[in-house]
């Protein structure tokens, strides 16, 4: 199996997926080692002596306490203290593969050399990571800065294996000691001066969780460019809007993306040919008589416009996180001067600003793709809208049928729901630890708010996924002989393995979980790139 071998400067998203969900092995640089060796060597011999001035961290306790000696023979004892007091998170675990890519994330940090702590310790961090040895911790309690002291504190306790603290293990959640010996290593592990504080301070657990963020949202951005395209064919919508030569001048890099990868998924489609659209279906009341549609509804025409503005600000945000995996946002951190020596330098690079904007124009950028879908979705169960397609795409005799009224209205409160969660975490502070952290990002809640909206995103495009396909279905035997396009051709024959069809009422559940889950499995994805290549 390939490794990834780290250096504190290039760990991109997609290897960070692979170390955390493939459980690539991973190793540090030789010549990182070597560095956070000598810097550790330096410190042993210069700071680590009763005479050393005071130096924060090191030689100083924390926060409003900076200004209490730390004596040589105490510091094990604080190291301790650090850990059991800063592990101070409630409520219910983190995700087992939030805590192991924050794992990750905190190793490839530590390779930059300007933390000062013992390469033993790194190695232990790293041990865990290779023997899969994932600390529980808590999901409640971090507000951004100084980063993620607690969550880090819960996984340094299992680290160390502090009596109380707990791990999984082989999908076991077992006391941490425990976990640790059967993965093979030791079931305690004794921290030295600096080492506890290098080891919680920074945005890593948030840093890690966002970078997963990112990662997912890719998918279910083309996820939504793939239900469109359904409720396109399904409502027999015009391609004009999708025209490369409208995008261009459109201007924006997403739009042009987007539109191409509709295209591509309708390509040979004949159910949204003119011809098709001439075909009168009993169901439209509207229009008696064929006449040229001009322009179809927003939701469908705008794909491109509103789905390619999510791209554009997916790049965004996925720069930011790649630029933070990257980062050093331990404090104090230590650099090598003119003379040969180490300087101390205090600041605050583990404010986690940068992630919290990123996650909350995610978090605003996810909620859109569920405003549209629910809007397309709706337009395909209203007869004034939908161009024949059965009301609330109720089985004959409609009226004993009831159709997809109340599916529907299951995406519109999940869409609201979305709504509610985009005002901005960073617009939010509160001063803690008596004033020494008079403002924080709240990015920790940045990060889950637009993971929430991520899962509940998937649950529309499912509903969505759900109601074309019924509404293909339905229109079928009026529209003999047109067919749909490549890749949503593909798509609809995916889910009719799952999800056959029906022309009469049946238990919801059973078809809202089938389309629901196709989404959350990528399965759609899938399915049309196999039958048209890689979607942008």
């Amino acid at each position: 199996m390939n490794k990834i071998v780290l250096n504190g400067r290039d760990l991109t998203v997609d290897q960070l997926v692979s170390v955390t969900r493939e459980f690539t092995p991973v190793e540090i640089e030789s010549g990182c080692r070597a560095n956070i060796i000598k810097v550790r060597q330096w410190i042993e011999d210069h700071w680590m002596t009763p005479e050393a001035p005071p130096i924060y961290g090191f030689t100083t306790g924390l926060g409003k306490l900076k200004d209490t000696r730390i004596s040589p023979e105490q510091n094990e004892q604080f190291q301790l203290n650090i850990i059991k007091s800063h592990s101070g998170q409630v409520g219910d675990p983190l995700p087992e593969e939030v805590v192991r890519a924050a794992m990750l994330v905190r190793v490839n940090l530590f390779c930059r050399g300007v933390c000062g702590l013992r390469m033993e310790t790194v190695d232990r961090l790293l041990e865990m990571i290779n023997r899969r040895v994932h600390p529980v911790v808590p999901t409640l309690g971090t507000v951004g800065c100084s980063g993620d002291l607690g969550p880090l504190a819960h996984i340094v306790g299992a680290m160390i294996g502090l009596e109380k603290a707990e791990a999984i293990f082989e999908g076991q959640r077992l006391p941490a000691r425990q976990a640790l010996e059967k993965a093979g290593m030791s079931p305690t592990f004794e921290l030295k001066a600096k080492d506890a504080l290098s080891l919680v301070n920074g945005t890593t657990v948030f840093a890690a969780y966002a970078a997963l963020n990112i990662h997912d949202a890719y998918a279910v951005a083309r996820m939504a460019d793939i239900t469109g395209a359904l409720s396109l064919e399904a409502m027999r919508g015009e391609w004009g809007a999708f025209d490369d030569r409208y995008q261009e001048v459109g201007n924006h890099p997403g739009q042009a993306t987007v539109a191409a990868n509709v295209l591509k998924l309708v390509r040979n489609s004949t159910r949204t040919s003119e011809e098709a659209r001439r075909v009168h279906l009993k169901n439209d009341i509207t229009h008696p008589t064929y006449n040229p549609r001009v322009q179809d509804l927003l939701s469908l025409r705008c794909i491109p416009q509103v789905h390619g503005a999510v791209r554009d600000n997916l790049d965004y945000a996925a720069s930011i996180i790649e630029k933070e995996l990257n980062a050093v946002t331990d404090n104090p951190l230590v650099f090598w001067n003119e003379k040969g020596g180490l300087d101390f330098v205090s600041g605050g690079n583990s404010h986690g600003e940068p992630i919290g904007f990123a996650m909350d124009i995610l978090a605003m950028s996810l909620t859109e793709l569920g405003n549209i879908a629910e809007r397309r979705l709706f337009a395909i169960c209203d007869p004034c809208l939908s161009y024949g397609i059965p009301p609330m795409l109720a089985g004959e005799p409609a009226g004993l049928n009831c159709g997809y009224a109340v599916i529907s209205c299951s995406a519109a409160a999940i869409t609201s729901e979305n709504k509610t969660m985009c005002f901005p975490s960073t617009a939010d502070s509160l001063t803690t630890k008596s004033s020494q952290e008079d403002h924080v990002s709240m990015a920790p809640w940045a990060t889950r708010k637009a993971r929430h909206i991520l899962k509940n995103l998937e649950k529309i495009l499912g509903i969505e996924t759900l109601i074309a396909t019924q509404a293909i279905s339905l229109t079928e035997k009026e529209l003999p002989g047109f067919k749909l396009g490549d890749g949503t051709g593909a798509v609809y024959s995916r889910v009719k393995q799952d999800f056959p069809g029906t022309e009469k009422d049946e238990y919801m559940p059973d078809q809202s979980g089938a389309c629901i889950r196709l989404v959350e499995k990528r399965q759609i994805l899938k399915a049309a790139e196999s039958a048209v290549g890689s979607l942008s």
